[in-house]
């Protein structure tokens, strides 16, 4: 075994109040380039989605109301894949400690909200959409959680095909909010719940 490599659990202590519970939802020990990368990826991914958006000839007539629901949906999604895709979140979230499995079920829960507001919102009442999505997520992410750890990254990948595709092919979703499951998927299955291998805390740069 390598001895070189600085593994996993050497986490940064954080400060009390706000900042500190800010540094712990997106992982203690960020290094100012995994923040330059979400930055700029949320830069560049929002123009993209926006832009997109507003050159589809399937724009739905959107109320202001539906409008910022996906705004603030899709600023979230673009964000967190990158957030959680660090190894500052990695380190945190898969730390061995009590409760980090609860909390990281709890987070994957946490976004059915997610699934309602564009389910019964953006696309109105429609309960078929947001009833199949959420089995989808709350299996697939029982799926990888519980999978043997050297199998949860196929896992993962395999679950995120299957929402993606399901979405695609059986149910009725406007070609604009193509993006959703996707991302969506990506971040809560692959990002979140895979821990990396090996976890290293980079030089701060």
């Amino acid at each position: 075994m390598r001895t070189d490599l600085r593994i996993a659990w050497d986490i940064p202590a954080t400060p009390p109040g706000l900042s500190g519970r800010l540094q712990r939802f997106m992982g203690p020990g960020k290094t100012r380039a995994e923040s330059a990368v979400e930055v700029a990826g949320l830069v560049v991914c929002g123009v993209l989605l926006a832009g997109g958006a507003w050159a589809s000839d399937a724009r739905p007539p959107w109320s202001a109301l539906q409008l910022a629901v996906v705004v603030l949906v899709g600023l979230d999604l673009v964000g967190g894949v990158l957030t959680n895709a660090t190894n500052a979140a990695k380190r945190w979230y898969h730390r061995p400690a009590p409760g980090t499995r609860r909390a990281r079920l709890l987070f994957v829960g946490a976004h059915l909200g997610h699934l309602a507001a564009m389910g019964l919102v953006v696309l109105p009442g429609d309960w078929h959409w947001t009833l199949v999505n959420a089995a989808l997520l709350l299996a697939g992410a029982a799926l990888v959680e519980f999978a043997p750890l050297h199998l949860r990254r196929p896992v993962s990948m395999a679950v995120l095909m299957a929402a993606v595709l399901v979405n695609l092919f059986w149910l009725d979703v406007p070609a604009v909010l193509g993006w959703f499951a996707p991302l969506f998927f990506l971040k809560l299955l692959v990002c979140h719940l895979v821990p990396e291998a090996p976890l290293e805390r980079g030089d701060r740069g």
